[in-house]
């Protein structure tokens, strides 16, 4: 574009109508638009008027087309609060509640929502932020199982402080009706005195062959990896004020669960111990709750169809995204790994604060 083309300007307000405007005006962007159309009105080039504001030729050109075509009105509209919603607060009441009724959504189906109920239409881009905004959240839904009860959060509130609060009775925590009555007496080397820890325990199978995690290519996506494969499951204490544990067991049978638990106490000598955990038989069965009374340690059983509600699935659900990508040349060498990860997760208190903030905030003082 020539550096001295001139532009023509339609001079909707006389020079001194320009002059009183920018002397009243303390709002920058009206400002320098006003002081545009006034070096136009002075003859300068559409480019050195443009550059005198700082602002771009090809913005200049637009204002110049706003400005001819409905002078101060369309080059300056009102600044201070942006372009009206799209949707007034009514008629984001009104979706509010019917994504409430029908959820979960895709992008696409609130798009064509927005388009045949309230005629209107968001670049897909806006359209997330305006979803925060209203109040929703975008996460992978979790599968509801129909054996999972509908209080299962105030189940286990309930227990937590059952569980707390048996500490000073003698009937043994983790006894039930219909139980042998020889046998449930604490081992006379254990200790529980020194305070009580809870943690949360759970078994999994990871493998070094689990790609979670994606990573950056120039050419074919893929790892050269040696084909090992674990057999035996990784069980883990996740300890909110003690020491958390990880083992790696032949298998989940009664037998091999106990010497899990035995692991947890010679790891945490000096307290009682309060296990979160789930109803796999090898944990309810008689066999396993009188050993781990023997042992000083108290269950508490989530509801059923609940792992949302024990916070070590995170710990695993982060330890296999950070192990995926990493090479490993044995079982013995994964075992090491996932057993360094464990420990590294387990130091954080994040994946399990929100479970602290609804089933412990006002129990915390029953905790060592």
């Amino acid at each position: 574009m020539s550096s001295d083309r001139r532009k023509e300007i339609v001079r909707h307000l006389t020079e001194e109508h320009l002059n009183r405007l920018l002397t009243e005006t303390d709002e920058e962007k009206v400002s320098q638009r006003l002081t545009f159309v006034k070096r136009l009105y002075k003859g300068a080039t559409l480019e050195d008027a443009a550059d005198d504001v700082g602002r771009s030729a090809s913005t200049g050109s637009r204002w110049v087309r706003r400005w001819n075509k409905g002078g101060l009105g369309l080059l300056t509209p009102n600044f201070g609060g942006g372009r009206p919603p799209k949707l007034d607060e009514t008629e984001q009441a009104q979706l509010l509640e019917q994504l409430r009724d029908d959820q979960p959504w895709t992008s696409q189906e609130i798009q064509y929502l927005l388009n045949e109920e309230f005629d209107v239409k968001y670049h897909p881009v806006y359209l997330g932020k305006f979803l925060k905004k209203l109040g929703l959240s975008r996460s992978i839904p979790r599968t509801k199982r129909p054996s999972r009860p509908d209080d299962a959060e105030e189940i286990v509130d309930e227990r937590v402080g059952d569980a707390l609060d048996n500490d000073d009775t003698d009937e043994p925590h983790n006894k039930r009706d219909g139980d042998t009555e020889e046998g449930w007496v604490v081992d006379d080397d254990i200790c529980t005195d020194g305070g009580t820890v809870l943690g949360f325990f759970d078994a999994t199978h990871p493998q070094p062959f689990d790609n979670s995690q994606r990573l950056w290519y120039v050419d074919d996506p893929h790892l050269e990896r040696p084909l090992v494969k674990i057999f035996e499951p990784a069980v883990g204490f996740y300890a909110l004020n003690g020491e958390s544990v990880v083992s790696f067991p032949e298998d989940q049978t009664k037998e091999r669960i106990c010497e899990c638990l035995k692991r947890i106490r010679e790891q945490n000598p000096t307290q009682r111990i309060l296990l979160v955990l789930d109803n796999h038989f090898s944990h309810t069965c008689e066999y396993t709750r009188k050993r781990a009374h023997q042992l000083g340690i108290d269950f508490i059983f989530l509801p059923t169809a609940s792992p949302d509600l024990n916070p070590i699935e995170q710990v695993w659900k982060s330890l296999k995204w950070v192990a995926s990508p990493m090479i490993v040349e044995s079982a013995e060498e994964f075992r090491a790994l996932v057993t360094d990860l464990f420990d590294q997760l387990t130091n954080r208190m994040s994946f399990a604060q929100s479970w602290i903030n609804e089933f412990l905030d006002s129990r915390l003082q029953y905790l060592s």
